[in-house]
């Protein structure tokens, strides 16, 4: 690939970074499968928007490589790879290139593509799960039950196998203790938003201790609202997107809070058992208006930015 055709965008850059050792992970446990579909999501990823930016005579953005990432670790193992390329042009077209590219989108790419493929081929969704090991090459592999499937079922998984991943999946929710180390390299490097990362996971964890000790069935345990599924993954990665995230700091907390909240309504009440990509589109599409409700303080009200802005 001709890298001359890429803008350079430093904080994409440091993202890309931050995701490789969740791909590392990811590789031992599901890589054929995971190498397969890579060859299918960044070639159309970038084909896309290079047809799109090329007409108006820009670059392609180095941010389509980590839509495309997210995109890839946020994928059941073994969905057919078809159905992956539906969905990377969906959310590269749809969610950014019809708004004017980078910096003009409303919604978050990735989530928009996976959640499009979520909705239209459900059924290729929710059975294209594999037990994880040994690079994706163990007998017998495919399964149908994920940690979120389980608790609805009135079953809590094994916390040891939930904090080690050892659990079917999307190919990079389970690398929780990479997702932290990803999540505080971000921060130190001011690439995302603190505030956001913690807001929504506050929010989840307080709605579903509430509705949890309330009696109410169904609601899982805060712990593994917190483990189970993709919330830690999207809390750092999808969440803290800065162009479809509020611009001011303190819009983000009610931004953060809206999201994990969303989270376990929708995982609670619906028929889906996952909904991160549900809540951070629904707090894509109110940003702006978060953003004017909550807007920054008088500048002589504030103190002085330190040198490389904010977090």
């Amino acid at each position: 690939m001709d890298l001359k055709i890429f803008q350079k965008q430093p904080p994409m850059r440091k993202v890309l970074l931050s995701l490789v050792p969740i791909f590392l992970w990811a590789a031992y446990f599901y890589g054929v499968w995971l190498a397969a579909l890579a060859l299918v999501v960044f070639p159309v990823g970038v084909a896309v928007e290079y047809l799109m930016e090329r007409r108006r005579g820009r670059k392609v953005s180095e941010a389509v490589l980590v839509t495309c990432s997210l995109f890839l670790l946020s994928l059941p193992p073994a969905v057919p790879l078809w159905v992956a390329a539906i969905g990377i042009a969906f959310g590269v077209f749809m969610a950014k290139e019809v708004y004017g590219g980078f910096g003009r989108n409303v919604f978050n790419p990735a989530i928009a593509g996976r959640l499009f493929v979520y909705i239209t081929f459900p059924t290729l969704m929710t059975r294209s799960w594999l037990k994880p090991g040994a690079f994706g090459l163990l007998p017998d592999a495919l399964t149908s039950a994920t940690p979120l499937d389980a608790i609805r079922a009135g079953t809590l998984p094994s916390l040891p196998d939930m904090l080690l991943g050892l659990h079917p999946g999307s190919m990079g929710e389970s690398a929780l203790p990479l997702i932290l180390l990803a999540g505080i390299y971000l921060v130190a490097t001011r690439t995302a938003s603190w505030r956001i990362m913690l807001s929504t996971l506050g929010g989840a964890l307080l709605l579903s201790a509430g509705l949890h000790y309330a009696g109410l069935p169904g609601a899982a345990p805060p712990h593994y609202t917190l483990l189970a599924g993709s919330l830690l993954f999207v809390a750092v990665f999808m969440a803290t997107d800065p162009v479809t995230a509020p611009n001011n700091p303190r819009a983000h907390w009610l931004y953060g809070l809206l999201i994990g909240a969303v989270v376990v309504l929708v995982r609670t009440f619906s028929l889906f058992s996952e909904g991160t990509s549900f809540a951070v589109l629904l707090a894509n599409a109110v940003a702006p208006l978060l953003d004017e409700l909550l807007p920054r303080r008088p500048a002589a009200a504030r103190r002085p930015a330190p040198k490389g802005g904010a977090a």
